[in-house]
């Protein structure tokens, strides 16, 4: 058996140049920071990269900036979602208490009675993108299309395999989504944040009128989806920014990218909804200097990988900010590949029987300060309060059995996550530690970050035929949400039959190993209102639109800092 499940890599040139693009960018951003200030690479007094004062308002997300698209491989394993969540609103909005909120200044939503559920929305009239083009039907059907197809697009939506048909006029304002006999439970999770791009601009950019791009859509033809799906998965990536895509329908639009890896965002003068409170803010990669970013008063919100920053006092007299830690929604999974020797489920069940749940969490605890759970259960976020009722279904599973998991005596595996950081390395050290009397050889492969672009998958070329693209990780350790992750059944007590059915077989293909619960830290200046912390995929900014910059007399005091 060997060791990688290795197999012929059929070249991609368009893949390399987005890595040596993504290279140059951090080189660049790299230079900058040896200059001595995160200011050196701004440009002149029209150029508003870099620039820290009071003015421009800075949110720092904890990973990578890569793309916009939180549909892509590489979009949603580096949460995406966290920018382009106010870029691209999703037809339901997550409440910080978890719940479904109707994005209704964009789209309403009505599910029609009869044996074979279906879903008929309606785009507001006034709903239109930064450019003033219309939202349409097409821009849902060029979502479902990539949902449908991941070969051919390099998408993650696992839900869309719940979809049969979407019925789409061009030009329309309404269209219809039929699912599968007996599917669709988790409809409202469909067309989420970040993953409705512009179809228009895509057509554009395919040199395609919007009714041919409809037409190519609903082909079905690898031939005609495949120059439309290269621009879908790497048309917003930063790496190759390309303003002419970047179009919005959210509260805010990109104006610029910048030397540092950050993304300026201004209000966008189209919206249909209410204006943002704040007109310009700054997203910042987890790269950026966080500590030189507070001490030019730029760092309004953080979400941050260290709840002991070296640059925060908590005791002292100008401290700004309060920082706190969570245990939050979402599991962080370890995920297998689709293809090769980890794709045949007896492979992947042993390799679990030296995990150890309870000690991958224990690990991640140590580094946030706060008590990580285990999170054995695929199907539900891990504070749902159905999970006590399917969790009994997963424990036998976290019972470490070395002598089931030394089938794999001799093996290797490379495991990654998207971006460097000292806890889940951690939590890579202690499956090292689990798995080696099982003679199991557990790797840290992570380098500057890994995606699930990187772990071996199939592909299809314009020709229809399918193929193996080698990957470099065999496992991803990711922070998953299970209600999108898995099209199951819904999170009700009626259906707790179905959920522990269908954990059960998730726990036979294994296509995830779920771990622990994810922990969050979030740092917000006490001058900022209306910052409610959230924990899914949008993170912290789910309504950054309505954060506002409080009047000096408003600013409470210190709260001791740390909480």
């Amino acid at each position: 058996m060997p060791q990688h499940g290795r197999t012929h890599r059929k070249t991609d040139g368009t893949r390399r140049g987005h890595q040596v693009g993504r290279g140059a960018v951090a080189s660049l951003s790299a230079a900058c920071l040896l200059a001595g200030t995160l200011t050196a690479c701004s440009g002149g007094d029209e150029d508003l990269n870099g620039k820290l004062d009071e003015q421009h308002f800075g949110y720092q997300v904890s990973g990578p900036l890569l793309t916009t698209n939180a549909g892509s491989l590489e979009g949603t394993s580096t949460q995406a979602h966290r920018l382009s969540g106010r870029l691209y609103p999703g037809v339901f909005v997550p409440g910080p208490g978890g719940e479904m909120i109707p994005n209704t200044d964009l789209i309403s939503a009505q599910p029609l009675p009869g044996p074979q559920r279906r879903v008929t929305y309606t785009i507001s009239d006034n709903a239109v993108f930064s450019d003033g083009t219309p939202v349409t039907c097409t821009d849902y059907l060029l979502a479902f299309t990539a949902g449908q197809h991941p070969e051919i697009f390099g998408s993650h939506l696992p839900l869309f395999d719940d979809t049969e048909a979407l019925d789409c006029t061009p030009g329309s304002k309404t269209f219809t989504v039929v699912f599968k006999e007996g599917r669709g439970d988790r409809w409202q999770d469909l067309f989420g944040a970040g993953t409705v791009l512009p179809a228009h601009a895509v057509a554009r950019k395919a040199g395609k009128s919007i009714e041919e791009l409809n037409a190519a859509l609903q082909s079905e033809d690898p031939a005609q989806l495949a120059p439309i799906a290269q621009i879908w998965h790497h048309g917003f990536d930063f790496a190759q920014f390309d303003p002419e895509l970047q179009v919005s329908f959210g509260p805010y639009v990109i104006e610029s990218f910048g030397a540092q890896g950050e993304v300026n965002l201004v209000a966008n003068e189209h919206y249909y909804g209410d204006r943002p409170a704040i007109d310009h803010l700054v997203i910042w990669p987890g790269t950026a200097d966080s500590g030189e970013l507070y001490r030019g008063g730029g760092l309004k919100v953080a979400d941050l990988d260290d709840p002991n920053p070296a640059w925060f006092d908590v005791n002292a007299e100008d401290n700004q900010v309060d920082i706190s830690t969570v245990v939050g929604q979402l599991s962080e999974m370890l995920t297998f590949p689709e293809t090769g020797v980890w794709a045949i489920p007896e492979n992947r069940q042993a390799l679990s029987r030296c995990l150890d749940p309870r000690g991958v969490a224990a690990v991640s605890s140590e580094h946030v300060g706060v008590q990580v759970p285990p999170a054995p259960v695929h199907v539900l976020q891990q504070d749902d309060p159905l999970t006590s009722r399917v969790e009994d279904v997963a424990a036998p599973f976290m019972e470490v059995n070395i002598d089931e998991a030394s089938v794999l005596n001799g093996m290797e595996v490379r495991v990654a996550y998207p971006y460097p950081n000292a806890r889940q390395a951690a939590m890579v050290e202690a499956m090292r530690r689990s798995c080696e009397p099982a003679g199991v050889s557990i790797v840290d492969v992570t380098g500057e970050g890994k995606t699930l672009a990187d772990l071996p998958h199939l592909a299809t070329d314009e020709q229809g035929m399918q193929f193996v693209t080698d990957g470099e990780v065999d496992a991803l350790l990711r922070p998953v949400d299970p209600m999108k992750e898995y099209p199951a059944a819904a999170n009700r007590g009626n259906q707790v039959g179905n959920l522990r059915a269908q954990e059960h077989a998730l726990w036979e293909q294994l296509p995830s190993v779920p771990l622990a619960a994810q922990p969050r830290t979030f740092a917000v200046n006490r001058g900022v209102g209306n910052v409610v912390p959230y924990t899914g995929l949008a993170g912290i900014g789910w309504n950054m639109d309505r954060w506002r910059i409080m009047p000096q007399d408003a600013i409470p005091s210190s709260s001791g800092g740390q909480q």
